[in-house]
């Protein structure tokens, strides 16, 4: 059994995206406003993986033995309640005063419609802070006939909608993915799903054609660049992006094979290319992919888009998303809320909430489940 909550309860919410770049670690005081709640970010911190720690990430996502697979689990474990700690102390807290923590994990695998599977310790995360530690968030969902993803739209409806109008909330992580909301307390009611990719085609393809470099800092290579139009053309005719919502995708969509094909096009393509034309055209691509979405399955009276996530630190994509939505008025999540690195860990500190509250935690229309359920499981101190 747990302790009765506080009025404002604080929670630690933990992500580790498919990016890889690192854990985003989020302390929040969820504050009582009317019918719902308010969140206060106490303190965010952003944990970089390093060289070593992104490559077992990254290879086990494609191969691995039992006991690579075991000791990452729990290696991950300690990294994330390093993560824990530190936000708890950053926010001039002790763990006593956390009612949970909620840990996303690091998704391995992803396929809709069967099943789902993230790592990091809960038992670990546990022992080495002394918090409860709400976990494995997707499997229930997809165990109700649900897409698993994507599941931060419920945050998107009871904490960032807008008062008087609906909202697009867009995250720019690894993947591409939008919560159209309703004005706030006007229904429950979402449009949700994974626009296609994010940073982690650019990303890859930095990568694989700069040494040292595992993302483009700032836009600056892509702004250097022009779009292989042909190239975008081809990887556009895509399915997926005509596939109605709910619907989810991955970085295993998106692999290595992906981008090696996007580089060995472009210089088929336009021979003499260069670098900078190859990492521009996959930061059009994620764009595009948006574009896309929005033309097909976001009315044309939702104007207000917001953008959240890493992809907002890179100037050179939010100027492509912006002249690919002209009819949208686009802005960033840090203008309106906080940091917008820290949102989905704190869209997981909410699910925790709720988890706690013995409330729902998927949002059905958004993941296509059966019906509400109550996500993730419980460790306990």
């Amino acid at each position: 059994m747990t302790s009765p909550l506080p009025p404002a309860p604080i929670l630690v919410g933990l992500m580790s995206g498919t990016s890889l770049d690192g854990i985003a670690a989020a302390a929040v005081r969820f504050v009582p406003d009317g019918d719902g709640v308010r969140p206060e970010l106490l303190a965010f911190h952003g944990t970089p993986y390093d060289a070593t720690q992104r490559e077992r990430l990254a290879a086990a996502m494609v191969r691995g033995s039992a006991r690579d697979y075991c000791r990452l689990h729990v290696d991950l474990g300690r990294w994330l309640a390093d993560a824990a700690l530190g936000v708890i102390d950053a926010a001039g807290l002790t763990p006593r005063d956390v009612q949970a923590i909620a840990s996303h994990g690091q998704t391995l695998w992803h396929e809709p419609g069967h099943s789902t599977w993230q790592i990091g310790d809960a038992a670990t995360i546990t022992e080495r802070t002394g918090c409860l530690v709400v976990h494995d968030f997707r499997a229930r969902d997809m165990a109700a006939g649900g897409q698993g993803a994507p599941l931060v739209p419920l945050a998107d409806l009871h904490l960032f909608a807008a008062v008087d109008a609906p909202r697009a909330l867009q995250n720019l992580g690894g993947i591409g993915n939008v919560a159209v909301v309703p004005a706030r307390g006007t229904g429950d009611r979402v449009v949700a799903f994974d626009t296609g990719p994010g940073n982690v085609v650019i990303d890859r393809v930095v990568a694989s054609l700069v040494p040292g470099q595992h993302y483009d800092d700032g836009g600056r290579i892509a702004a250097g660049g022009r779009a292989i139009e042909p190239v975008l053309a081809r990887l556009l005719d895509d399915p997926y992006l005509v596939e109605a919502p709910p619907k989810s995708t991955g970085r295993e969509k998106y692999d290595d094979a992906y981008v090696a094909d996007l580089i060995d096009s472009c210089g088929t393509v336009a021979p003499g290319c260069t670098v900078a034309d190859i990492v521009c055209t996959a930061t059009e691509l994620t764009a595009r992919t948006m574009q896309r979405s929005y033309d097909r399955f976001v009315a044309p009276d939702v104007r207000d888009v917001v953008l959240a996530g890493g992809g907002t630190r890179n100037p050179e994509l939010v100027r492509r998303i912006r002249a690919a939505l002209p009819s949208r008025d686009v802005r960033l999540f840090d203008d309106l809320f906080f940091d917008a690195e820290a949102k989905e860990a704190v869209a997981f500190a909410y699910m925790a909430l709720q988890q706690l509250r013995g409330r729902p935690g998927n949002v059905p229309s958004a993941t296509g489940a059966a019906g509400p359920r109550l996500l993730g499981a419980r460790t306990l101190p």
